[in-house]
Protein backbone atom coordinates (compact mmCIF):
# COMPACT_ATOMS: atom_id res chain seq x y z
CA UNK A 1 0.00 0.00 0.00
CA UNK A 2 2.87 2.32 0.49
CA UNK A 3 4.43 1.82 -2.62
CA UNK A 4 0.94 2.50 -4.44
CA UNK A 5 1.02 5.98 -2.67
CA UNK A 6 4.58 6.73 -3.39
CA UNK A 7 4.22 5.95 -7.02
CA UNK A 8 0.93 7.51 -7.28
CA UNK A 9 2.61 10.88 -5.22
CA UNK A 10 5.60 10.27 -8.56
CA UNK A 11 3.04 10.36 -11.09
CA UNK A 12 1.17 13.57 -9.13
CA UNK A 13 4.31 15.31 -9.36
CA UNK A 14 5.74 15.05 -12.49
CA UNK A 15 4.79 17.46 -15.62
CA UNK A 16 2.28 16.11 -17.63
CA UNK A 17 2.83 16.39 -21.12
CA UNK A 18 1.42 18.80 -23.57
CA UNK A 19 0.12 18.15 -26.93
CA UNK A 20 1.74 20.10 -29.52
CA UNK A 21 -0.49 21.42 -32.41
CA UNK A 22 0.29 23.88 -35.49
CA UNK A 23 -1.99 26.72 -36.31
CA UNK A 24 -4.73 24.95 -38.89
CA UNK A 25 -3.95 26.03 -42.52
CA UNK A 26 -6.23 25.37 -45.83
CA UNK A 27 -6.09 22.13 -47.44
CA UNK A 28 -5.21 22.13 -50.95
CA UNK A 29 -5.87 19.46 -53.42
CA UNK A 30 -5.02 21.49 -56.68
CA UNK A 31 -5.40 24.62 -58.37
CA UNK A 32 -8.28 26.89 -58.98
CA UNK A 33 -8.64 29.57 -61.44
CA UNK A 34 -11.01 32.10 -63.14
CA UNK A 35 -11.76 32.87 -66.76
CA UNK A 36 -14.10 36.04 -68.08
CA UNK A 37 -16.58 34.35 -70.36
CA UNK A 38 -17.34 37.04 -73.46
CA UNK A 39 -19.65 33.91 -74.60
CA UNK A 40 -21.59 33.38 -71.78
CA UNK A 41 -21.11 37.13 -70.13
CA UNK A 42 -19.86 36.02 -67.16
CA UNK A 43 -16.68 35.14 -64.74
CA UNK A 44 -16.42 31.47 -64.61
CA UNK A 45 -14.57 29.49 -61.49
CA UNK A 46 -12.60 26.31 -62.55
CA UNK A 47 -10.72 23.70 -60.61
CA UNK A 48 -7.96 21.71 -61.56
CA UNK A 49 -6.63 18.28 -60.35
CA UNK A 50 -3.41 16.25 -61.76
CA UNK A 51 -3.11 13.25 -59.57
CA UNK A 52 0.03 12.77 -57.47
CA UNK A 53 3.34 12.68 -59.16
CA UNK A 54 2.19 14.42 -61.71
CA UNK A 55 2.15 18.05 -60.51
CA UNK A 56 4.62 19.04 -62.95
CA UNK A 57 2.02 19.20 -65.56
CA UNK A 58 1.78 22.55 -64.70
CA UNK A 59 4.95 23.63 -66.73
CA UNK A 60 8.37 23.31 -67.25
CA UNK A 61 10.38 21.86 -70.45
CA UNK A 62 10.68 18.23 -69.32
CA UNK A 63 7.71 17.38 -67.53
CA UNK A 64 4.82 14.98 -68.79
CA UNK A 65 1.87 15.95 -70.78
CA UNK A 66 -1.75 14.66 -69.34
CA UNK A 67 -4.83 13.98 -71.39
CA UNK A 68 -7.84 15.72 -69.83
CA UNK A 69 -10.92 14.93 -68.23
CA UNK A 70 -13.51 18.01 -68.37
CA UNK A 71 -16.51 17.72 -65.96
CA UNK A 72 -19.28 19.70 -65.74
CA UNK A 73 -20.42 20.20 -62.06
CA UNK A 74 -17.00 20.71 -61.22
CA UNK A 75 -17.20 22.92 -57.92
CA UNK A 76 -16.10 22.53 -54.50
CA UNK A 77 -19.34 21.88 -52.86
CA UNK A 78 -20.64 20.04 -56.68
CA UNK A 79 -18.91 16.78 -58.22
CA UNK A 80 -14.84 17.66 -58.25
CA UNK A 81 -14.17 16.52 -55.04
CA UNK A 82 -15.58 12.75 -55.47
CA UNK A 83 -14.02 12.26 -58.62
CA UNK A 84 -10.92 13.65 -57.98
CA UNK A 85 -10.58 10.99 -55.63
CA UNK A 86 -11.69 8.49 -58.45
CA UNK A 87 -8.89 9.84 -60.44
CA UNK A 88 -6.37 9.91 -58.04
CA UNK A 89 -7.01 6.81 -56.53
CA UNK A 90 -6.95 4.96 -59.92
CA UNK A 91 -4.24 6.81 -61.67
CA UNK A 92 -2.57 5.45 -58.81
CA UNK A 93 -3.16 1.96 -58.54
CA UNK A 94 -2.89 1.62 -62.39
CA UNK A 95 -6.59 1.06 -63.39
CA UNK A 96 -6.74 4.12 -65.28
CA UNK A 97 -4.50 6.30 -67.18
CA UNK A 98 -3.55 9.77 -65.59
CA UNK A 99 -5.89 12.81 -66.27
CA UNK A 100 -5.92 16.11 -65.64
CA UNK A 101 -9.08 16.75 -64.67
CA UNK A 102 -10.74 20.32 -65.36
CA UNK A 103 -14.27 20.88 -63.21
CA UNK A 104 -16.21 23.76 -64.70
CA UNK A 105 -18.28 24.97 -61.41
CA UNK A 106 -21.88 26.02 -61.92
CA UNK A 107 -23.40 29.53 -62.11
CA UNK A 108 -27.10 28.66 -63.64
CA UNK A 109 -26.52 24.69 -64.26
CA UNK A 110 -29.82 24.19 -66.11
CA UNK A 111 -28.59 27.07 -68.44
CA UNK A 112 -26.03 25.99 -69.59
CA UNK A 113 -26.66 21.83 -69.68
CA UNK A 114 -29.75 21.91 -71.44
CA UNK A 115 -30.92 22.12 -75.36
CA UNK A 116 -33.34 23.90 -76.22
CA UNK A 117 -37.10 22.95 -75.47
CA UNK A 118 -40.65 23.12 -76.67
CA UNK A 119 -41.46 21.32 -73.59
CA UNK A 120 -43.21 23.60 -71.05
CA UNK A 121 -42.14 21.38 -68.25
CA UNK A 122 -38.89 22.00 -69.22
CA UNK A 123 -39.21 25.25 -69.09
CA UNK A 124 -40.85 25.57 -65.95
CA UNK A 125 -37.52 24.18 -63.88
CA UNK A 126 -35.52 27.06 -64.42
CA UNK A 127 -35.74 31.25 -65.56
CA UNK A 128 -33.53 30.44 -68.49
CA UNK A 129 -32.93 26.85 -69.93
CA UNK A 130 -31.72 25.72 -73.67
CA UNK A 131 -28.26 27.49 -73.45
CA UNK A 132 -25.81 23.98 -73.77
CA UNK A 133 -24.82 24.77 -77.45
CA UNK A 134 -23.18 28.57 -75.93
CA UNK A 135 -21.92 26.39 -72.87
CA UNK A 136 -20.13 23.97 -75.53
CA UNK A 137 -18.56 27.37 -77.22
CA UNK A 138 -16.77 28.14 -74.26
CA UNK A 139 -15.85 25.27 -73.88
CA UNK A 140 -14.11 24.90 -77.41
CA UNK A 141 -13.04 28.09 -78.07
CA UNK A 142 -12.39 29.78 -74.32
CA UNK A 143 -11.98 27.11 -71.66
CA UNK A 144 -9.93 24.43 -73.70
CA UNK A 145 -7.31 27.17 -75.17
CA UNK A 146 -6.41 28.42 -71.90
CA UNK A 147 -6.11 24.74 -69.83
CA UNK A 148 -3.99 24.28 -73.03
CA UNK A 149 -1.87 26.59 -72.69
CA UNK A 150 -1.56 26.87 -69.14
CA UNK A 151 -0.85 23.04 -68.74
CA UNK A 152 1.01 20.52 -70.38
CA UNK A 153 -1.65 18.70 -72.24
CA UNK A 154 -1.98 15.57 -74.84
CA UNK A 155 -4.18 17.03 -76.82
CA UNK A 156 -6.62 14.01 -75.85
CA UNK A 157 -9.97 15.10 -74.16
CA UNK A 158 -12.75 13.24 -72.13
CA UNK A 159 -15.75 14.49 -70.51
CA UNK A 160 -17.71 13.32 -67.55
CA UNK A 161 -21.28 13.91 -66.44
CA UNK A 162 -24.23 13.04 -64.75
CA UNK A 163 -27.79 14.08 -65.35
CA UNK A 164 -28.17 17.13 -67.00
CA UNK A 165 -24.58 17.10 -67.35
CA UNK A 166 -24.97 13.58 -68.59
CA UNK A 167 -27.57 15.08 -71.65
CA UNK A 168 -24.87 17.60 -72.16
CA UNK A 169 -22.21 15.24 -72.60
CA UNK A 170 -24.15 12.89 -74.68
CA UNK A 171 -25.54 16.10 -77.42
CA UNK A 172 -21.91 17.32 -77.07
CA UNK A 173 -20.77 13.24 -78.48
CA UNK A 174 -23.96 13.83 -81.49
CA UNK A 175 -23.93 17.23 -82.81
CA UNK A 176 -19.95 17.80 -82.05
CA UNK A 177 -18.18 14.26 -82.59
CA UNK A 178 -14.93 16.38 -82.63
CA UNK A 179 -14.90 18.13 -79.61
CA UNK A 180 -14.27 15.24 -77.14
CA UNK A 181 -12.51 11.45 -77.77
CA UNK A 182 -14.32 10.15 -74.98
CA UNK A 183 -17.62 10.94 -73.52
CA UNK A 184 -18.99 9.34 -70.18
CA UNK A 185 -22.47 9.80 -69.36
CA UNK A 186 -24.08 8.56 -66.00
CA UNK A 187 -27.67 8.50 -65.72
CA UNK A 188 -28.20 11.35 -68.63
CA UNK A 189 -31.40 13.00 -68.53
CA UNK A 190 -32.11 12.28 -72.20
CA UNK A 191 -36.01 12.65 -71.28
CA UNK A 192 -35.80 16.39 -71.81
CA UNK A 193 -37.91 17.89 -74.77
CA UNK A 194 -39.45 15.12 -74.93
CA UNK A 195 -36.47 12.69 -75.71
CA UNK A 196 -35.50 14.90 -79.00
CA UNK A 197 -32.13 14.22 -78.61
CA UNK A 198 -32.42 10.06 -78.70
CA UNK A 199 -35.33 10.44 -81.57
CA UNK A 200 -32.31 12.54 -83.82
CA UNK A 201 -29.61 10.38 -82.68
CA UNK A 202 -29.67 8.00 -86.16
CA UNK A 203 -29.43 10.98 -88.58
CA UNK A 204 -26.29 12.76 -86.21
CA UNK A 205 -24.90 9.31 -85.69
CA UNK A 206 -24.82 9.06 -89.74
CA UNK A 207 -23.47 12.79 -89.89
CA UNK A 208 -20.45 11.82 -88.05
CA UNK A 209 -18.80 10.89 -91.25
CA UNK A 210 -16.75 7.97 -90.01
CA UNK A 211 -14.94 10.20 -86.81
CA UNK A 212 -14.23 7.88 -84.19
CA UNK A 213 -15.14 8.18 -80.94
CA UNK A 214 -16.27 6.38 -77.30
CA UNK A 215 -19.48 6.75 -75.58
CA UNK A 216 -20.14 5.02 -72.24
CA UNK A 217 -23.80 5.18 -70.94
CA UNK A 218 -24.76 4.23 -67.43
CA UNK A 219 -28.24 3.85 -65.95
CA UNK A 220 -29.88 3.89 -62.61
CA UNK A 221 -33.02 2.26 -61.91
CA UNK A 222 -35.11 5.39 -62.79
CA UNK A 223 -37.80 4.95 -65.26
CA UNK A 224 -37.53 7.85 -67.01
CA UNK A 225 -33.95 8.20 -67.12
CA UNK A 226 -33.34 4.35 -68.04
CA UNK A 227 -35.64 3.79 -70.97
CA UNK A 228 -34.43 6.25 -73.06
CA UNK A 229 -30.80 5.69 -72.43
CA UNK A 230 -31.17 1.78 -73.33
CA UNK A 231 -33.04 3.45 -76.39
CA UNK A 232 -29.97 5.23 -77.67
CA UNK A 233 -28.00 2.07 -76.58
CA UNK A 234 -29.78 -0.56 -78.21
CA UNK A 235 -29.94 2.39 -81.44
CA UNK A 236 -25.86 2.13 -81.41
CA UNK A 237 -25.63 -1.60 -80.84
CA UNK A 238 -28.09 -2.00 -83.98
CA UNK A 239 -26.32 0.20 -86.49
CA UNK A 240 -23.01 0.90 -84.81
CA UNK A 241 -21.23 4.04 -87.22
CA UNK A 242 -17.70 3.57 -87.98
CA UNK A 243 -15.01 3.86 -85.05
CA UNK A 244 -17.50 4.82 -82.42
CA UNK A 245 -17.14 2.34 -79.46
CA UNK A 246 -20.59 2.21 -77.05
CA UNK A 247 -21.16 0.89 -74.40
CA UNK A 248 -24.34 0.91 -71.74
CA UNK A 249 -24.37 -0.60 -67.86
CA UNK A 250 -27.38 -0.76 -66.68
CA UNK A 251 -27.00 -0.28 -62.36
CA UNK A 252 -30.42 -1.35 -61.31
CA UNK A 253 -29.18 -1.46 -57.61
CA UNK A 254 -28.08 2.70 -57.74
CA UNK A 255 -30.82 5.18 -57.89
CA UNK A 256 -30.41 8.64 -59.47
CA UNK A 257 -28.76 10.30 -56.17
CA UNK A 258 -26.27 7.29 -56.00
CA UNK A 259 -24.99 6.15 -58.88
CA UNK A 260 -22.68 8.53 -60.04
CA UNK A 261 -19.75 7.65 -57.89
CA UNK A 262 -19.90 3.64 -58.69
CA UNK A 263 -20.73 4.45 -62.24
CA UNK A 264 -17.65 6.97 -62.34
CA UNK A 265 -15.11 4.19 -61.22
CA UNK A 266 -16.53 1.78 -63.93
CA UNK A 267 -16.20 4.09 -66.27
CA UNK A 268 -12.46 5.04 -65.73
CA UNK A 269 -11.82 1.47 -65.62
CA UNK A 270 -13.41 0.31 -68.78
CA UNK A 271 -12.46 3.84 -71.22
CA UNK A 272 -9.76 5.43 -69.42
CA UNK A 273 -7.65 2.63 -68.51
CA UNK A 274 -3.98 2.10 -69.56
CA UNK A 275 -3.59 1.04 -73.18
CA UNK A 276 -1.32 -1.77 -74.02
CA UNK A 277 2.62 -1.31 -73.82
CA UNK A 278 2.19 1.85 -71.19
Amino acid sequence: MKRLLFTLLLLAAAPRAQAAATASEPLAIGQTFSITSSILGETRRINVYAPPGFDAATGGADTVRLPVLYMPDGGLAEDFLHVAGLVQVGAGNGTMRPFLLVGIENTQRRRDLTPPTTDERDMAIAPKVGGSAAFRAFLRDELMPVVNARYRTTGETAIVGESLAGLFAVESFLVEPGLFDTVIAIDPSLWWNREDLVARAGELLAARGGRPGTLWLASSDEPGIYAPTAKLAALLALTPPPGVRCTWVPLPSEAHPTIYHPAALQAFRAVLAPRAGN
